[in-house]
């Protein structure tokens, strides 16, 4: 689809303006450098929301420096125009046309993960105007991703309370909570999101494997936060070195007890797809079994026999255990937070009713990230929104084999419709 003469233009010369100025911009300044650059596409007003840690509301990034925190605009995810849009990922309309134009809620996407909306006033309604938007919110969307480390500002949008001092870290820790690349979709999720202490979650790509793992440290306070850091960064040094899944679980138990001399421990799992084969395997290190949801039909909580917790020395055998996966299916690794969280008379959340929220959901065909969000907000609801425990949850979806060169690659939303047969493999999982 092209522009015309015209408004081609306009739309080359907002990105090109923007992504110039962009190099030596600080944050401070993209809103209204973000305006100057889209008026002269046809899109004279641009404001950019947020989402905060728990995705629950979108604030409203002014180009302040901080004054005024408190009065930062608010929407709510859920029952707002502004939150349709991006829990699904769809322009909306943000009310009638007026003699002004169009208003627009845009998804702000970076890849697939949503960090916010844009509210966008489009002097024209059409396909081509839409199709500047997308493009100018993928822009925005690159630049804030590219400010996340260093910008004190966008921290604090992102951010309705403080954090304490082990949340701070963690969230510090932690790669983005959402990634796709046409071979799986992987989301996850931390809660109290300000108040997380001793879980973590680990992943990363190495050529055809995808790396997954969850971690829970013993305690509730700064300690286990440390005990948790030193869990990860074990985990990946050695995986980087070539190690395999056993070897990872023995090098943060070596790390651990060289540290806390037994007096702390993680319980986790280690956990590695081949994306060509749809294997996952895994080693259980004193913790909940992962789940696997198929089809919006059924789920499975493969067996796999547990060696003991890492940091206790208690010299149990650390076995892999495999699992063969169907185009579509979503792995779920999580803490006990999740299913131990009390409710209404200390009943439990409990495996399942965790694990029948997360097929009807699955069966809804709601993207990972959304169908992740929604359950996160579940078991806040059913524990009154406090949680005694800290609660993790990493999802992964194998999208199926990957296209042959040249091949169309999948659709991000899709299922295959078949996939290859699979052989076992080593420790460090099956290609």
């Amino acid at each position: 689809m092209s522009f015309g003469p015209d408004r081609e233009t306009g739309g080359w010369r907002m990105l090109a303006g923007l992504l110039a100025e962009s190099h030596l911009m600080p944050l401070e300044s993209l809103p209204a450098k973000a305006r100057e650059n889209a008026a002269k596409a046809g899109f004279p007003q641009v404001l950019i929301y947020l989402g905060d840690l728990q995705r629950q509301v979108l604030r409203l990034l002014t180009g302040q420096d901080g004054d005024g925190e408190e009065h930062r605009a608010r929407l709510p995810v859920q029952g707002s125009v502004a939150g349709r849009a991006f829990q699904h990922g769809q322009i909306l309309p943000a009310g009638p046309a007026g003699a002004d134009g169009r208003d627009w809620w845009v998804p702000l996407l970076d890849g697939t993960e949503r960090l916010g909306v844009l509210r966008v006033t489009s002097v024209h309604d059409d396909d081509r105007a839409r199709e500047a938007v997308e493009r100018l919110a993928a822009l925005l969307a690159l630049i804030l991703h590219s400010r996340r480390e260093t910008s004190d500002l966008l921290a604090r949008t992102e951010r309705v309370e403080p954090l304490n001092v082990a949340a701070e870290m963690q969230w510090k820790l932690m790669p983005p909570r959402v990634y796709a690349d046409g071979r799986v979709v992987i989301a996850a999720a931390m809660e109290p999101a300000y108040r997380i202490s001793g879980d973590a979650f680990d992943y990363a790509t190495d050529g055809p494997l995808v790396h997954l793992s969850v971690f829970d440290a013993m305690g509730h306070d700064t300690a286990a936060g440390l005990s948790a850091n030193l869990a990860v960064a074990s985990c990946r040094n050695t995986r980087r070195q070539g190690g395999g899944l056993v070897a990872c679980g023995e090098a943060v138990e070596a790390a651990l007890i060289e540290q806390y001399d037994q007096q702390r421990y993680v319980t986790g799992v280690l956990a590695t797809l081949g994306t060509r084969t749809g294997v996952l395997s895994w080693v259980n290190r004193g913790h909940h079994p992962p789940l696997v949801i198929r089809g919006g039909r059924w789920a499975t909580q493969p067996h796999c026999p547990p060696a003991h917790p890492m940091g206790t020395g208690l010299g149990l055998e650390s076995r892999v255990c495999r699992e063969q996966l169907q185009p579509g299916d979503r792995v779920v690794l999580y803490t006990d937070g999740i299913v131990e969280a009390g409710g209404v008379g200390d009943a439990q959340f409990g495996v399942e009713r965790f694990t029948d929220f997360l097929v009807r959901h699955h069966a809804d065909g709601l993207s990972v990230p959304e169908t992740l969000r929604r359950v996160v907000r579940a078991v806040l609801e059913h524990h009154d929104g406090r949680l005694q425990d800290d609660a993790t949850v990493l999802f992964c979806q194998w999208l199926g084999p990957e296209p042959e060169p040249g091949a169309e690659a999948a659709d991000l939303a899709g299922v295959p419709e078949s996939g290859r047969p699979a052989t076992a493999a080593g420790d460090r999982g099956t290609p």
